[in-house]
């Protein structure tokens, strides 16, 4: 959507005969770019906004910014109230340690599984070469690296070869998001996570379920407290912003 990318970019929209895309297109990308300053705090927990300043603000109309607000709001992202409009939720850490605990029990059952299976599923071949390499070899942007992270755990429920337990991860996935991808704007926490991973594998190679479930269950803690940790900080950092602007 080029008024949305314009917007990003620092660049007023234009309106040209016969460039405007359809409704639903402009509603998912006016869905994408709110998401995205959610999760870059741009968008903040208790920041109130009206469709009309959405509108604005992306060049576009009411009806996409409408049906993506609400989309967010099935989500748990956004609320409104009839008098006030709309706001970013808080963040609800207590749903999120339930989120994570679900996710440690799904890719626990999948560790396990792999671990039995006669011989490694192809797509483990594919981690190693992703994961078990020389530090000068790993990829240093963060935003890279969290979605590299999101893979490696996406495969190795994937591999297991339950597809409702996959379809299921991938849900919790989407849901923590917001807060997940923070690991990685650290760098020590970049070089832990390919420790980390590099661990379970060769515990999976080695068929070594308790151990790997053991690595996995660890991982997924650590991954969670400096989430936490990093996540308070962010948003200090971000209110601190609003209050100079």
């Amino acid at each position: 959507m080029k008024a949305v990318a314009q917007v990003r970019a620092g660049h007023a929209p234009t309106d040209r005969p016969g460039a405007t895309p359809a409704r639903g297109n402009l509603a998912e990308q006016v869905y994408a770019e709110l998401k995205q300053q959610m999760h870059d705090f741009v968008l903040v927990p208790g920041d109130r906004f009206s469709e009309a300043e959405i509108g604005t603000r992306l060049g576009v109309s009411r009806t996409p910014v409408r049906e993506a607000l609400f989309r967010l709001r099935n989500e748990g992202l956004l609320d409104v109230e009839s008098k006030t409009g709309w706001f970013v939720q808080p963040i609800d850490f207590a749903r999120l340690e339930q989120l994570y605990d679900l996710r440690v029990l799904l890719e626990a059952a999948s560790v396990a599984r792999l671990c039995a299976q006669a011989e490694p599923a192809a797509e483990l071949e594919a981690l190693k070469a992703q994961w078990m390499v020389p530090a000068a070899e790993r990829p240093a942007d963060g935003r890279e690296v969290g979605a590299l992270d999101e893979q490696f755990h996406a495969t190795l429920v994937r591999a297991a070869g339950n597809e409702e337990i996959a379809r299921v991860h991938w849900d919790v996935t989407e849901r923590i998001r917001i807060i997940r991808h923070l690991d990685f704007t650290r760098a020590a926490r970049i070089d832990a996570t390919y420790a980390e991973h590099a661990k379970i594998l060769r515990a999976i190679f080695q068929r070594k379920p308790d151990q790997a479930q053991l690595l996995l269950r660890s991982h997924i803690e650590q991954s969670k407290a400096e989430v936490r940790k990093i996540t308070l900080a962010t948003l200090h950092e971000a209110r601190a912003r609003q209050r100079r602007a």
